[in-house]
C-alpha cells in the first residue's frame, strides 16, 4: 500500500508540473519562474550535457533548492537526469542541501 501511495504521489506531481509548464503563463515553482527552468535543460539532460550557463546558474542561485528536491523523483519523466540535476548547485558554486540526498534516497533507494 505504501508503494502505491508513493507512485500515486509521483504521478500527481508529474501532472502538476505538466500543467504548470504548459500553461499560458509561467508559474512560480520554488522561488523561480517555471519558464526559466529551460535555462538549465541542456545541463541536466542528454548523453553529453553541457556545463550550466550563467543564466542557468542564476536560476539555481535564486531557487529554493530544498523545495526543488521534492521534485527529483519525477525528473526522469521529463528527460532530466536526477544525478545531473543534483550536481548543478556545485557546478554553480553552491552547496547541495543535505536534505536533497535524503529525499532522493527515501523515494528511490539510490544514494545521491
Amino acid at each position: 500500500m505504501a508503494r502505491f501511495s508513493v507512485a500515486l504521489w509521483q504521478w500527481v506531481m508529474v501532472l502538476l508540473l505538466i500543467a504548470l509548464l504548459e500553461g499560458p503563463h509561467a508559474a512560480s515553482i520554488c522561488n523561480i519562474d517555471s519558464a526559466q527552468l529551460n535555462y538549465c535543460r541542456r545541463a541536466v539532460s542528454g548523453k553529453s550535457p553541457t556545463p550550466p550557463s550563467k543564466k542557468c546558474c542564476g536560476v539555481v542561485h535564486r531557487a529554493n533548492l530544498p523545495c526543488l528536491c521534492n521534485y527529483k523523483t519525477v525528473l526522469p519523466s521529463f528527460g532530466i537526469d536526477p544525478a545531473l540535476a543534483m550536481a548543478l548547485p556545485k557546478k554553480c558554486g553552491m552547496k547541495t542541501p543535505p536534505e536533497c540526498g535524503i529525499i532522493f534516497t527515501v523515494f528511490t533507494g539510490i544514494t545521491a
